[in-house]
């Protein structure tokens, strides 16, 4: 058993993860890539093993640092390349890292994925006639389109732009609703606008319920932080609308505007016309949303874990980097 040490430093967690001895006789020992975690350093600084290559597992940069210029994500960028295999989260983590001046084919494109089996079963066993009820239960019209917001609430979500361009649609379109299922800290945004007969905030919703909901709905509407929680809107084929100036999580890179899914500028009135024009092009929308069920299969869990092992052997079968 193995216990960790932490250290609260101007208000930061650092941790020291003391490392089984076993460690020191294997041929590739993987690190997260957090500049937290003080035990990977003797590792980066070349103070273990020999024979033993060191690789990274990560983003390649913090993707929601409010100080992307400050000096922990400068040392983060320090430390890049100072590892004989990277394992990149996605495509765009794989260009970072690449970026920075390490070889390209000494980096595993993962494309992080969660497990979805279960989700897909629970839409697959949510009936029409739960789906009418849904609806129903919002006072949707039987034709009447309905957006979803689905996740935690909380700042980067952007939740005040999500309502503003709603607002909006609701001005061309009043038939619409927007179905909101989660809760957190930005619950004030909703609460402080008052009722809207258009608005239906239903807190968190797991399972077969959660899943249900996207059944109902046509539209997955995420202005804020996309993570993966867009392989959810793929599985469902109920496709994701975002904006370019978010926060993103490095699984942005699965969302292609107009294949898969839409990317907005970051502002009310651009959103709701991205919006209505799609909700507007039945041909278009169903395109995207074809597209969003291929890309469900693309970005898997077994994907990943055969990148993974394709990617330990390929480290195997190569010396250890050498640095100038």
């Amino acid at each position: 058993m193995v216990k960790n040490l932490c250290f609260r430093v101007a208000g930061r967690d650092i941790l020291w993860q003391p490392l089984p001895k076993a460690v020191n006789a294997c041929e590739l020992v993987v690190f997260m890539q957090e500049s937290r975690l003080l035990s990977n350093y003797p590792w980066l600084f070349g103070l273990g093993p020999q024979k033993t290559r060191v690789a990274f597992w990560g983003h390649g940069r913090n993707f929601q640092s409010d100080a992307p210029n400050g000096w922990r994500e400068r040392w983060k960028r320090r430390n890049l390349t100072a590892v004989d295999w990277w394992f990149a989260y996605t495509q765009m983590s794989a260009d970072i890292v690449a970026e920075a001046g390490y070889p390209n084919d000494r980096i595993t494109v993962l494309n992080n994925a969660i497990d979805n089996s279960t989700f897909s079963a629970d839409l697959g066993s949510v009936t029409d006639a739960e789906v009418a009820a849904l609806r129903a239960s919002i006072d949707a019209e039987p034709e009447a389109p309905v957006g979803l917001y689905c996740g935690s609430l909380y700042p980067d979500k952007r939740l005040e732009l999500l309502l503003q361009a709603c607002e909006r649609l609701v001005e061309r379109l009043p038939a619409f609703k927007l179905v909101i299922v989660g809760d957190g800290p930005s619950r004030a945004v909703l609460e402080a606008g008052g009722p809207k007969p258009w608005l239906h905030w239903l807190g968190v919703k797991r399972g077969r319920d959660k899943a249900a909901w996207f059944r109902a709905a046509q539209l997955y509407l995420s202005p804020g932080a996309v993570g993966l929680h867009v392989l959810d809107s793929f599985v469902a084929g109920t496709p994701m609308v975002t904006t370019a100036d978010a926060l993103h999580g490095p699984e942005i890179a699965y969302l292609r505007n107009g294949h898969n899914g839409l990317i907005t500028a970051g502002d009310a009135g651009s959103y709701a016309e991205a919006v209505l024009s799609l909700l507007q092009d039945p041909n278009r929308f169903a395109q995207i949303q074809r597209n969003a069920l291929i890309s469900a299969q693309q970005f898997t869990l077994d994907q990943m874990v055969q990148r993974f092992c394709d990617g330990i052997v390929a480290c195997l079968k190569q010396p250890r980097l050498k640095r100038s």
